[in-house]
C-alpha cells in the first residue's frame, strides 16, 4: 500500500489549526493540502517543526489496546476460482467461488469464511460432478458458516461452490486515514452520467476489503492460487493478477475473459479492474510488463512508468531473487480510494499520481509519480512474494517498500538524490512523533488500519537504513536474499528476518531489533565538542524520555577534517551522558557527528559560524550542506554568509539550490542589490521548475519592491509550478495587467494553478469572481479543495449578503459529505469565515460538528474559533 500522508496531514493541521485557536480567524496556508496518499514534495528539514505550544505533547504510556496475535489458522485456503459478472445500475457483483481447502493440523467439520453485505444463494460441497452437494450453512452479513458434510483430516482436500451476489454499497462506512473506504468493491460512474469520468469497476483488498466481493479466509497469513473469471462488455478491457488464458466472445455480445495465477498469494492481494483503459506495452526478460491508463494518457504513459523494466532488473539483481511473477501490470484508475496498492504482479494507483499531461510532466519529480512506482513494485517481493503474517507485523512489507524509493533515487540519480529521500522520510516520521510514539511491531492496536502510519513507512526505512550502514552492503543484501529464499511464498514475522541477518553477519543482533522495533520513540541528542591537548572531546548527551523509550547503543561516526581531508572516527554511544575522546593532528577545521546523516535521531549539535561555512564549502553531499544552511539562515546579512549562499545557488543538485534561496529570503544585508539580481536571475533562468518557483517565492518576500516583470514572465513559464508561484506572488502585489493575465488562466484544470488561483481570488477577486469559484468547486480534484473553500469564504466576505446563499450552500452540503475528511474541514474553514458577517451560521457550523463522525476532525473543529 502507498504509503498515508493523511496522518500527517492531521497532524500539520493540528498544529495549524492551534496556533490560531486564539485568533480571530484561523490560518490559511499558501499551497493546497495534498490528497489524502499521494505524497507531497516537502521542503527537506532535519530537524521536525516544533508542535504548537497549545498541542499538548503524550506521554508515551504503554498501549492499552487488546493483543492482537496472528489469526488460527484451522483451513488452509489453497486455490480460488471466481466467475463474476457485473450489474452496473445496482453496481452488484453476481458470482460464484469454487474455494478449495484442506484442515491446516486438526480434524474439523466445519469451515468459516469472511463474507461481507453478500446474498448467499447457495453452498455445495463439489464431488466431481457438475452438480455438487448442498451443504447447512448460517449467515450474518460477516461470516459464512458451512457445516460440512463429515470431519475432514489435514490429509483431505475438498471444495466448496458458494453462488452470492456482492452489494458493496449495502455495507457500513468504513475506512481510515490511510484507506478511506473499505468497501472492497467500487463501480465508479456505473451509468455513465458524469461526462468527467469513465465507466470502471475495481477493487481494492488491504486490509480485509477482499471478501467483500468474494468469500475468502481474509487474514494476512493465508494464501491461495487464483483463477478469475470475468464477463464484461464487448469494448472493455480487463485486468487480474497472473495470466490472462482466455479471452472468449459470447453470442450476446459480451467478452468472457479469464485470468490465472499459479503461484499462491494472501487473499488481500487478489485484484479485478474493468473500463475503458488503453494498454501501453513494455517487457522486462521476455515477461509482459503493462501500463493501464486513461486513452487520453496512452501517449506519455512510457514517460511515466517507462523506467519499470529498469527497475526489475536492479531489484532482482540487488536482491539476488528475480522478480517472481509471470507478468507486471500498473493500472491507474479513478476515485481510487488509498495511494497505490501492491497487488500481485498488478498495483492500481491512483489516477492523479501517474496520469500527466506533457506540459505537467517536467513538474513530476521523482519523490511524486516514480517513488510510488518504485514503492509497489518492490512490495512484488517484500509484501506478495513473502508475506507479513499479521498485520502486527506490517513494517515487514512497508518498512521494505518505503526503503526501496532511497534505493532506486540512489542507483538512478546519485547520493544526493538518495539524501534527501532520507531526509524528507525522517522528517515525516519525526513530525508523526509529536503525537504518537509506537513500537514498529506493534501486537496491541485499536484496529488493523492503525498500523498504515509513518512509524510503519518512513520510521521503519529508515530502520532499515542504519541497520544497512551497520552491517555493510553486502552482509545487508546477502541478508535480504536469504530472508526471501528461506520464507518465499510464504508468511513471515520479524523474528524471521532477524535470525536472516544473524546466520548472514554471525552476530547476535537482537539489541538492534529490540530497540528499533520493538520499542517505541527514538534518540534525542545533544552533542558539543571541544578541542584540547590534542584531542577532540565530544559530548553526547540522550535527552528523551526513557520512562518509556529506551538508552539506545548507537554506532556512530564522527568526522573531523583538517584542512580538505577528513578523518573518521567510529564511536559506539550507550549511556545517557557520555564522553569521547578523539586523537587529532591539530585544532580541526570542522568537527561533524553522524557525519553520513544515518541515525534517526533528533540530533541538537552546537557548531560554530566558522566551522558550518566550513562545512558549507567542503561538504561532501546535499545533507551536510543543507545543514550548514540551516544553521547560517539567521547570520545571512554577514558577507561571508551570503556569498556563501549565493555560491550554492550553483550548486550540482537542485534541493541544496532550493536551501540556499531559502537561505536569502527576507534578506537584509550590504549585498541587497546583487542578491537580489540572483534571485531574479535564477527565477528566469534556472533550469529546475521547482528551484525557478522558489526562487519567484523568496523574491516575493521583499516588502515593497516590484519585481512584476519576472512575475509576469513566470505567468507564461512551462511549468505549472512556476506559474503557480508567480500567481501566488502577484496575490500580494497585482498590478494594473494582473486581472486580464489572470483570467487567460481560469479554465486550468492543473491543481497547482487552481490552488493559486484560489488564493488569488481569495485575496482580490469581487463578485465578478463568484460564479468561478461555484463552478470550479464541483470539479477540483480533492487536493486542492482543502484551500479552495476557505478561501471561497474570504471571497464571499466581500460581496453583497444577498448574492451569497449558492456559495453557502455549497460549502455546506460539502462540509457535511464529502469523502474526504480535510475537504469536510476547508469548507467548515470557508464557512467560519462568513460568521462575523452572519452570525447566523454559528447554529449551521455547530450542527455539522455535533454530526461529524470522524473523531479527529471533530477535534480540528474545536480548535477553530
Amino acid at each position: 500500500m502507498k504509503y498515508p500522508v493523511l496522518g500527517a496531514l492531521i497532524l500539520a493541521l493540528m498544529c495549524e489549526l492551534s496556533a490560531s485557536a486564539q485568533a480571530v480567524k484561523p490560518s490559511r496556508p499558501a499551497s493546497a493540502i495534498p490528497h489524502a496518499n499521494r505524497k507531497k514534495v516537502a521542503e527537506p528539514v532535519t530537524q521536525p517543526a516544533p508542535a504548537a505550544a497549545s498541542v499538548v505533547v503524550p506521554n508515551w504510556l504503554p498501549s492499552t489496546n487488546s493483543l492482537q496475535p496472528s489469526a488460527t489458522i484451522l483451513h488452509d485456503l489453497a486455490d480460488t476460482k471466481l466467475d463474476v459478472r457485473f450489474d452496473w445500475a445496482k453496481q452488484w457483483l453476481l458470482g460464484t467461488a469454487i474455494l478449495t481447502l484442506r484442515p491446516h493440523f486438526y480434524p474439523q467439520s466445519q469451515l468459516v469464511l469472511d463474507a461481507k453485505g453478500f446474498d448467499v444463494k447457495s453452498v455445495e460441497l463439489m464431488n466431481g460432478s457438475r452438480k455438487g452437494r448442498d451443504l447447512k450453512f448460517n449467515y450474518d452479513k460477516r461470516k459464512l458458516t458451512i457445516s460440512l458434510d463429515r470431519l475432514y483430516q489435514r490429509t483431505e482436500q475438498y471444495q466448496v461452490r458458494i453462488q452470492y451476489v456482492a452489494k458493496p454499497n449495502e455495507l457500513p462506512k468504513g475506512g481510515s486515514e490511510a484507506i478511506t473506504d473499505d468497501k472492497g468493491l467500487y463501480f465508479i460512474n456505473p451509468l455513465g452520467t458524469d461526462k468527467t469520468k469513465p465507466r470502471q469497476v475495481w477493487t481494492q483488498g488491504e486490509t480485509e476489503g477482499s471478501s467483500c466481493w468474494f468469500p475468502t479466509i481474509d487474514r494476512p497469513n493465508q494464501r491461495m492460487t487464483q483463477e478469475i473469471t470475468m464477463t464484461v462488455e464487448s469494448g472493455q478491457k480487463t485486468l487480474s493478477n497472473g495470466i490472462l488464458v482466455s479471452a472468449r466472445r459470447n453470442p450476446d455480445g459480451t467478452r468472457t475473459d479469464t485470468w490465472k495465477l499459479s503461484q499462491p498469494h494472501a487473499p488481500y492481494l487478489a485484484m479485478m479492474a474493468v473500463g475503458d483503459f488503453a494498454v501501453v506495452a513494455d517487457s522486462w526478460r521476455g515477461k509482459p510488463v503493462e501500463y493501464y491508463v486513461d486513452p487520453a494518457y496512452q501517449h506519455t504513459a512510457k514517460r511515466v512508468f517507462g523506467n519499470t523494466p529498469e527497475m526489475m532488473e536492479f531489484f532482482s539483481k540487488k536482491l539476488g531473487v528475480d522478480f517472481p511473477w509471470e507478468k507486471y501490470a500498473q493500472i491507474a484508475v479513478h476515485d481510487f480510494v488509498s495511494g497505490a496498492m501492491e497487488n500481485t504482479s498488478a498495483s492500481t494507483f491512483q489516477q492523479q499520481l501517474v496520469q500527466f499531461t506533457p506540459r505537467e510532466l517536467p513538474d513530476v519529480t521523482y519523490a511524486g509519480s516514480e517513488s510510488v512506482i518504485v514503492h509497489e513494485l518492490f512490495h512484488q517481493w517484500f509484501g506478495d512474494y513473502v508475506t507479513t503474517e499479521s498485520w502486527s507485523n506490517l513494517p515487514l512489507n512497508e518498512s521494505f517498500a518505503d526503503y526501496s524509493e532511497l534505493l532506486w533515487a540512489e542507483h538512478k540519480y546519485g547520493a544526493d538524490a538518495a539524501a534527501h529521500v532520507q531526509q524528507s522520510k525522517l522528517r515525516n516520521y519525526l513530525e508523526e512523533a509529536q503525537m504518537k510514539r509506537e513500537p514498529l511491531i506493534r501486537y496491541r492496536y485499536n484496529s488493523q488500519e492503525d498500523m498504515f502510519d509513518r512509524h510503519s513507512y518512513d520510521k521503519g526505512g529508515r530502520v532499515l537504513h542504519m541497520l544497512r550502514k551497520y552491517v555493510g552492503d553486502e552482509a545487508f543484501f546477502a541478508s535480504l536474499n536469504r530472508y526471501l529464499v528461506n520464507n518465499k511464498l510464504s508468511s513471515t514475522e520479524l523474528a524471521k528476518l532477524r535470525i536472516a541477518f544473524e546466520e548472514t553477519t554471525g552476530e547476535d543482533l537482537m539489541w538492534f531489533f529490540d530497540q528499533w522495533f520493538l520499542q517505541r520513540g527514538h534518540p534525542e541528542l545533544r552533542v558539543t565538542h571541544s578541542y584540547e591537548n590534542s584531542q577532540v572531546v565530544v559530548h553526547v548527551q540522550q535527552v528523551q524520555d526513557t520512562l518509556y523509550q529506551p538508552v539506545y547503543r548507537l554506532p556512530v561516526t564522527v568526522a573531523t577534517w583538517n584542512g580538505n581531508q577528513a578523518t573518521e572516527h567510529r564511536l559506539l554511544v550507550t549511556k545517557a551522558d557520555q564522553t569521547f575522546r578523539l586523537p587529532v593532528n591539530q585544532r580541526p577545521s570542522l568537527v561533524k557527528f553522524d557525519d553520513e546523516g544515518v541515525l534517526l535521531a533528533e540530533i541538537d549539535e552546537t557548531q560554530s559560524q566558522e566551522e558550518l561555512l566550513y562545512q558549507l564549502s567542503h561538504a561532501r553531499g546535499y545533507l551536510q550542506k543543507y545543514q550548514a544552511i540551516q544553521g547560517l539562515r539567521s547570520k545571512s546579512a554577514d558577507l561571508l554568509v551570503s556569498a556563501a549562499f549565493r555560491n550554492t545557488l550553483n550548486d550540482s543538485f537542485w534541493a541544496t539550490r532550493v536551501a540556499a534561496l531559502e537561505g536569502l529570503r527576507r534578506y537584509r544585508g550590504a549585498e541587497g542589490n546583487a542578491v537580489r539580481k540572483d534571485l531574479q536571475r535564477v527565477a528566469l533562468n534556472e533550469k529546475n521548475g521547482a528551484v525557478r518557483a522558489t526562487a519567484i517565492r523568496v523574491l516575493s518576500g521583499f516588502p515593497n519592491e516590484d519585481f512584476s516583470e519576472v512575475y509576469s514572465t513566470a505567468l507564461k513559464d512551462s511549468s505549472y509550478v512556476v506559474t503557480g508561484a508567480a500567481i501566488e506572488a502577484l496575490s500580494h502585489a497585482p498590478t494594473a495587467t494582473t486581472r486580464s493575465q489572470i483570467a487567460a488562466l481560469q479554465t486550468t484544470t492543473n491543481p497547482a494553478l487552481l490552488t493559486a488561483l484560489s488564493n488569488y481570488y481569495g485575496l482580490n477577486g469581487t463578485l465578478d469572481d463568484y460564479q468561478w469559484f461555484l463552478l470550479r468547486s464541483k470539479d477540483a480534484p480533492a487536493e486542492v479543495l482543502y484551500v479552495m473553500l476557505e478561501n471561497f469564504g474570504v471571497l464571499m466576505q466581500r460581496i453583497p449578503p444577498i448574492e451569497r446563499e449558492k456559495g453557502i450552500q455549497r460549502l455546506e452540503t460539502l462540509a457535511r459529505t464529502h469523502p474526504q475528511m480535510y475537504v469536510r474541514l476547508g469548507a467548515y474553514k470557508g464557512l467560519h469565515e462568513l460568521v462575523a458577517s452572519m452570525p447566523t451560521l454559528k447554529a449551521t457550523l455547530q450542527d455539522i460538528r455535533n454530526k461529524e463522525k470522524d473523531s479527529s476532525l471533530k477535534s480540528m473543529y474545536s480548535l477553530i474559533q
